[in-house]
């Protein structure tokens, strides 16, 4: 089966330091780049995290500090990466909710500023979660009858993604073969940051999803609570977080 795409497909998979968005770091990235016209291209890169690779995280990908030594740290690389997804709709396994917002976070970090809110983001595990309810492995195994073999090393599981997207559409005929309808349908819910701390509601008011603002608007919240926009900008929360409170309040401010 070929995909049936308007723009390029990125297919994506990070292995990191951990899972905290916020401070964990790349040390693996690989992409495959599927052409409208059938075409791919695979990039895989090592990098240099900058700090220490906890020894939990090395038992998971293999990689440890010495592997990534010499290796590029992010910010060298970040510019010909994000020139390289430029019009890209981008795939991942878990990638809404954990790839991409790291990858973001990576970015900013480096004072490069993408922004993937305007591409078509397919998550294939939330799609094999709303069908069948397993892990990646389990994915390729039902969906592509193959064991997947070096599991949690970027490519493969990258190749592993894009194998059971294909088999996904195979599959089930209530999938469209569209990267508009994928993304939709792969998302859980309309996240205005990429961590999902403000989201969207059905009235298309951002809306604050957690703590004890939880359900609350943001307009209304940072009216009400002088301290709450301060407290986010000094605590450990995502610079996209912050970046996109700033834009609501300021855009609240402006037309007050």
């Amino acid at each position: 089966m070929q995909l049936n795409l308007k723009n390029p497909l990125a297919v994506l998979d990070l292995e990191t330091t951990g899972v905290d968005v916020s401070c964990d770091k790349i040390v693996e990235i690989s992409i495959i780049k599927i052409m409208p016209g059938g075409g791919e291209e695979v990039k895989t890169m090592r990098i240099n995290p900058t700090i220490p690779i906890p020894a939990e995280a090395t038992k998971i990908h293999g990689i440890t500090d010495e592997d990534v030594k010499n290796c590029p740290v992010f910010k060298e690389v970040a510019k010909n990466l994000a020139a390289y997804l430029e019009g890209c709709d981008i795939a991942g396994y878990n990638s809404i909710k954990f790839d991409i917002p790291l990858l973001v976070e990576e970015f900013l970090r480096a004072d490069v500023d993408v922004d993937f809110r305007s591409r078509h983001l397919v998550d294939v595990q939330n799609i094999f979660h709303r069908m069948e309810q397993r892990t990646l492995v389990a994915a390729y195994k039902f969906y592509c009858q193959k064991d997947l073999f070096n599991a949690h090393s970027a490519e493969a599981d990258t190749r592993a993604t894009y194998d059971v997207l294909l088999a996904q559409l195979e599959r089930y005929g209530e999938l469209q073969n569209d990267m508009a309808f994928l993304a939709e349908f792969s998302s859980k819910s309309r996240n205005v940051d990429y961590a999902g701390r403000i989201v969207l509601d059905n009235d298309g008011n951002e809306i604050i999803n957690f703590g004890k603002y939880k359900g609350k608007k943001v307009v209304d919240v940072l009216a009400k609570d002088n301290s709450y926009y301060s407290w986010i900008m000094n605590s450990n929360f995502t610079l996209d977080t912050k970046r996109m409170l700033t834009q609501i309040r300021l855009r609240s401010i402006n037309k007050g």
